[in-house]
């Protein structure tokens, strides 16, 4: 038979915590499974004139001829997924992940291959529980066509990619309240992303205190040197320079960037001049209250511009983790017991075991099932049990 190629938008979806919930009840999760195909994901697909290509599990793989459709289909089947949860423990929810990619495809009888099908997938690993990932060829397509909501998350390596791939996060335009009713935020605003399971930061525009346009390059590049410098920390998600910069020369509150963005901790800072001499503020603050963490200032000269800023953004990353360590310590103690991730599990366990070398068993169990709930690729359970004192290592 021979292989031909054709243009196709492809959507890759799976299971968040499959595995997780496989093992607390398999029958159950495999009912539940062929129920969502059932009731939902086989008549929204066959609705906006989608094919499926192949199951894996949790696992699907769809081709769409018109990427406007394929999009339509994500939101709408991620629209419908609150409702379906209503009434299902949180624990046993099923949350599904979904990256789109418009791409050249090789077709050989009804599978299909090639990087269109491979970069679909890696995107929709990155997706977050609930979530509609896409690439940039999609976002070019339907940015002007959909009532849509697209987060730049900038570029992303992805396996066995050669080129790193632009990133979208989509979700609907929030809609007008009843009239008479006092909105929560401002009409047309941009809707409230949720929150990634692990620590997340925005890097706002530092503000030019100076009153010299030329320093506006400096402030810049000094901000581009903090988020490189933040996004080297693994733990930590950090929102690219392309979405914060966005904010330049506006004047909003941390909390609607929190909002906005989908971040817990909001920085931002000025920079200011005098002479061959510089001052750079910064500080940390809790967009999800408003609350300052941490702040500080930075002197340095300006005859060798780049020293400066990397000094001072090895800096800032320096005093940022344990800061954002200590603050995501302090949060998950105060979370209920049945509402943990994976980081806040891993946080309860490292407390324990520093806390008593008697706590070993239970931060040891605490540590299972931060493993459990976690992605392969974020979390490993031998670097989590490593990093615990007190704990023999072979």
């Amino acid at each position: 038979m021979t292989a031909t190629r054709r243009l196709a938008a492809i959507l890759a979806a799976d299971v968040a915590g499959y595995s997780r919930l496989m093992g607390a009840d398999e029958e159950g999760m495999l009912e539940r499974l062929k129920a969502l195909r059932r009731e939902l994901l086989d008549p929204k697909i066959a609705e906006h004139h989608g094919r499926i290509v192949k199951t894996t599990g949790d696992g699907l793989l769809v081709e769409f001829a018109s990427v406007v459709d394929a999009v339509r289909c994500a939101v709408a089947v991620q629209q419908a997924m609150p409702e379906r949860n209503a009434s299902v423990a949180a624990d046993n929810r099923i949350e599904l992940r979904i990256g789109i990619n418009l791409g050249d495809v090789i077709v050989e009888g009804d599978d299909l291959y090639g990087d269109g099908v491979n970069i679909a997938s890696r995107i929709e690993a990155l997706a977050d529980a609930g979530g509609v990932f896409v690439s940039n060829t999609v976002h070019d397509h339907v940015r002007d066509r959909l009532p849509f909501v697209f987060e730049d998350l900038g570029e992303q390596q992805v396996k066995n990619i050669a080129r790193p791939v632009r990133v979208y996060r989509v979700g609907p335009r929030p809609s007008r309240p009843p009239a008479g009713a006092t909105p929560a935020v401002q009409p047309g605003a941009p809707p409230a992303l949720p929150l990634p399971d692990k620590p997340s930061i925005a890097v706002l525009p530092f503000a030019n205190m100076s009153g010299d346009p030329e320093q506006e390059y400096f402030a810049d590049g000094m901000v581009e040197e903090i988020i490189t410098a933040l996004s080297r920390i693994r733990w930590l998600f950090v929102i690219a320079r392309n979405s914060t910069f966005t904010y330049k020369g506006q004047t909003v509150g941390v909390k609607q960037v929190a909002r906005e963005l989908g971040v817990r901790y909001v920085m931002e800072g000025s920079v200011r001049k005098a002479g061959g001499r510089v001052r750079i503020t910064a500080q940390l603050i809790d967009g999800t209250n408003g609350a300052h963490l941490w702040a500080d200032r930075f002197d340095g000269s300006l005859e060798d511009v780049f020293e400066l800023q990397d000094k001072v953004a090895s800096s800032v990353a320096g005093v940022i983790e344990p800061a954002l360590q200590a603050a995501e310590t302090a949060r998950s103690a105060n979370r209920p017991t049945n509402d943990l991730t994976a980081y806040d599990l891993y946080l309860r366990a490292s407390r324990m075991a520093l806390s008593s070398e008697t706590q070993i068993p239970e931060a040891l169990c605490l540590l299972e099932r931060a493993s459990d709930r976690a992605r392969p690729e974020l979390w490993a359970s031998t670097r989590l049990v490593r990093s615990l004192p007190w704990v023999p290592v072979s």
